[in-house]
């Protein structure tokens, strides 16, 4: 290791591999380090539970890799499942939201109409959109389009429901997407991330990778060597001490793990900001084998990887407000997949796999199994009896398999107003640290979580744009 990189990444989630392809196809040299066995972070997959049966560890849905153009030299192998999302009832029906927005307008009701005013204009302009919202702050390109987001995005889900929607349909379909935010659906701004969540099923289908999340990594790490760069696995990074001589280093870690790496090496200051960042709720995730599909009682859930399980407006805004106190809902808003419906290499003939989690208070150590499963029975009765294995991941484990996830927060940092300016702490440039040669790329970065890579591309241009240029 006595080579002299321009970068080293430390860390090769999304947003570390992102940085370093980025910093590669600006012609400079650099390495990735990674801790565990195989790249990846969150996009890792494995056998958890029996042989045959492939469980994405963290990430399965890919709602942002069809709309990004840094995705498109990946060449992902992606399986778009004929819709997006399905949401059920208590009453055995669902609502499909599927990719055109026309069509899921017309089960909408009386407020098809609203639907397609509130999300057609995003949908139509989702590449500008995202160049906008997953960059850092500067001038608008695209100001009127920006406003038609940002206007009624900085509302609570409740009340932007509340203006547009009279129905139980389009105020469930938003309760769910916004509840991605991990936040109370009467928290300002989350109104934008249901709009945003609901924009990019239509626009890019919600896909998975076929064979795995795994595969995705994959694909970025093939990219990078392809330009000449390098990753090293089991590899772990303790100490800015441990990196070979470098111009920048980038370090995918949310704050908990910075200060970790460079102890007293940034001055006070910085230092009691990045210790008190605000981590979000975390999540509570099983992994289940099953023999054979989930028996949902609308034939149409079939149809979608994804279902927000949860019922009316009401119950979702309830269950994440609980969370929000700091309770553990006894009717918990459920995220569930269902994959290898639309990807057969994830289990053997005739088998499924599935994973579902809910939101609980950061650092939880409540047991929430029999609450998810009972929340799945409730909309497709007889699930337990599919069941073959389960894997447990309450908010500890899922911190020990992802550091970066803290307290089982698996965003990175608390997506609220505040929590996505002082990301990780108020600054002009927050991928900047007090040390002009050290960066930070991870979903404690602008724009926040998912698999994206943009925290990672926004860092790595940050250090193109001073020290490595």
């Amino acid at each position: 290791m006595a080579e002299r990189f321009d970068a080293v990444v430390v860390g090769s989630g999304p947003n570390g591999l992102a940085a370093a392809i980025t910093i590669a196809e600006a012609g400079r040299s650099v390495l990735v380090l990674e801790r565990h066995a195989a790249p990846g972070g969150g996009l890792r997959t494995e056998e958890l539970l029996e042989h045959g049966f492939r469980h994405d560890v963290c990430s399965t849905i890919m709602a942002f890799p069809p709309l990004l153009p840094f995705f498109a030299p990946l060449h992902l192998e992606l399986v778009t499942p004929p819709a997006p999302m399905a949401h059920p009832f208590d009453d055995g029906t669902a609502l499909l939201a599927d990719r055109s927005v026309t069509h899921t307008a017309s089960r909408l009701r009386g407020d098809g109409a609203a639907y397609r005013r509130l999300i057609s204009p995003l949908v139509e302009r989702m590449p500008d959109l995202l160049d906008m919202i997953l960059r850092p702050p500067r001038p608008p390109r695209h100001p009127l389009l920006l406003a038609r987001f940002g206007a009624p995005g900085l509302l609570s889900a409740l009340t932007l429901a509340g203006i547009f929607f009279q129905g139980r349909e389009a105020r469930a379909l938003l309760a769910g997407a916004a509840a991605h935010s991990l936040l109370a659906l009467d928290e300002a701004g989350t109104g934008a991330v249901g709009m945003l969540m609901l924009a990019s099923a239509h626009a890019g289908g919600w896909p998975v990778a076929r064979g795995g999340s795994a595969n995705v990594a994959e694909a970025m790490v093939r990219r990078l060597r392809e330009l000449g760069g390098e990753v090293i696995c089991d590899r772990g990074v303790t100490s800015l001490a441990d990196l070979p001589a470098h111009r920048a280093v980038l370090l995918d870690l949310v704050p908990k793990g910075v200060l970790g790496v460079t102890g007293d090496h940034f001055p006070r200051g910085y230092r009691d900001a990045l210790e008190t960042f605000r981590y979000g709720p975390g999540a509570f995730k099983l992994d289940w084998t099953l023999d054979g599909p989930i028996p949902w009682r609308s034939a149409e859930c079939a149809r979608a990887a994804t279902l927000h399980l949860g019922g009316t407006m009401e119950e979702i805004a309830e269950a994440e407000l609980q969370v929000a106190r700091g309770q553990h809902p006894a009717r918990p808003f459920v995220l569930l997949a269902q994959p290898s419906l639309f990807d057969r290499t994830r289990s053997p003939d005739g088998t499924h796999t599935a994973w579902a989690y809910c939101h609980v208070p950061n650092g939880s150590v409540v047991d929430m199994t029999a609450a998810i499963e009972k929340q799945v029975e409730r909309f497709a009765p007889g699930f337990g009896d599919l069941v073959r294995r389960r894997s447990v991941w309450p908010p500890a484990r899922i911190e020990t398999e992802e550091p970066n996830c803290v307290g089982g927060d698996i965003m990175g940092g608390r997506m609220d107003l505040r929590g996505l300016i002082a990301r990780p702490v108020l600054s002009l440039n927050p991928y900047a640290t007090p040390d002009p040669a050290v960066f930070v790329c991870s979903a404690a970065t602008p724009p926040g979580g998912g698999v994206h890579g943009m925290c990672g591309v926004n860092a790595a241009r940050a250090a193109l744009g001073s020290r490595l240029r």
